[in-house]
């Protein structure tokens, strides 16, 4: 009986030891996979730095053909379905992505910001919130929070949003220039050359982005400044060169001079540049329709 009990329990060992041996097995083979994964996941996001998207995505992909819990690879392959515009599959992936990482409010936000992009402003608005509930701190968030507000045309609101986020990251050039052009619509244009001083105070005026000097050179233009205002459009097309704005610009202070010949010259210009909107196209018909009513008189230059 004592001979039996010890072969027993001789068998009952080698079988829990087998099964152990086995899970441990597949817990390794599980474990190697996923760090293939995540090495595939940093591939992709080097040649997305480095601008070879398509590769990007086929990195992600393959990462995911080995671990679908991946954040980062899911994360990577909205990126590329983004820069190519495949906006919806971009979101999908993104949403997946937040739902992985527990809510990385580096991910939230970046959602949040893709929502905006597309219209989705509740949503948008709702992730902003999520990502303020977990650092609100971040300056970042409090833009998206700003830019949120102000596409519902909640003016006042987003500035507050936005001077919360410069009081915690004063050099953040995307807000400052965003405080700017509301500051515009409320024709408050003291308020906006005070704040895109502060812009090239600290990137100077050669490196300060063209937006900057379009913004300068309306509300000079506004206060009467009309030949600092044509510096900072002239400024703003050499930074620009494909953008029709800065022409069109142009054109309307030109007309406001009465020189309808140096106006005619711009929206020439404007014309040929490669980047031009529905709404410039429209603004393009109004400045001709404004040169008509310009031919008859003379030309005071």
């Amino acid at each position: 009986m004592k001979h039996r009990n010890i072969a027993f329990a001789f068998c009952i060992s080698s079988t829990l030891l087998l099964s152990l041996g086995c899970r441990a097995i597949t817990s390794f083979g599980d474990s190697g996979q996923t760090l293939t994964a995540r090495r595939l996941s940093g591939q992709g996001f080097q040649a997305m730095h480095d601008g070879h998207w398509q590769s990007a995505e086929n990195l992600f992909l393959e990462a995911l053909e080995l671990s679908d819990v991946d954040d980062r690879a899911h994360w990577g392959l909205a990126e590329s379905y983004w820069k190519k515009g495949d906006q919806d599959l971009a979101i999908d992936q993104m949403e997946r992505a937040v739902e992985l990482s527990a809510g990385d409010p580096k991910l939230v936000q970046r959602l949040g910001r893709m929502y905006l992009e597309v219209g989705r402003i509740r949503e948008a608005e709702d992730h902003s919130q999520w990502a303020l509930e977990t650092d609100r701190n971040s300056a970042e968030a409090w833009r998206l929070h700003g830019d949120c507000l102000r596409a519902a045309q909640e003016l006042d609101s987003a500035l507050s949003a936005y001077h919360r986020s410069l009081s915690i990251q004063p050099d953040f050039s995307e807000v400052q220039i965003s405080t700017a052009e509301i500051y515009l619509l409320q024709s408050r244009h003291d308020r906006v050359l005070a704040t895109l001083d502060r812009i090239q105070d600290e990137r100077g005026a050669i490196d300060s982005p063209a937006q900057v000097d379009l913004l300068r050179g309306v509300a000079m233009r506004e206060l009467g400044r009309f030949e600092d205002a044509r510096q900072c459009f002239v400024r703003a097309s050499e930074k620009s060169p494909a953008d029709a704005t800065p022409y069109l610009q142009l054109a309307e202070l030109s007309l406001l001079q009465g020189k309808k010949k140096d106006a005619a010259l711009a929206v020439e210009e404007a014309k040929r540049r490669s980047s031009i909107s529905l709404e410039e196209i429209n603004w393009l018909s109004q400045l001709d329709q404004q040169q008509s009513r310009f031919a008859s008189r003379p030309d005071s230059h």
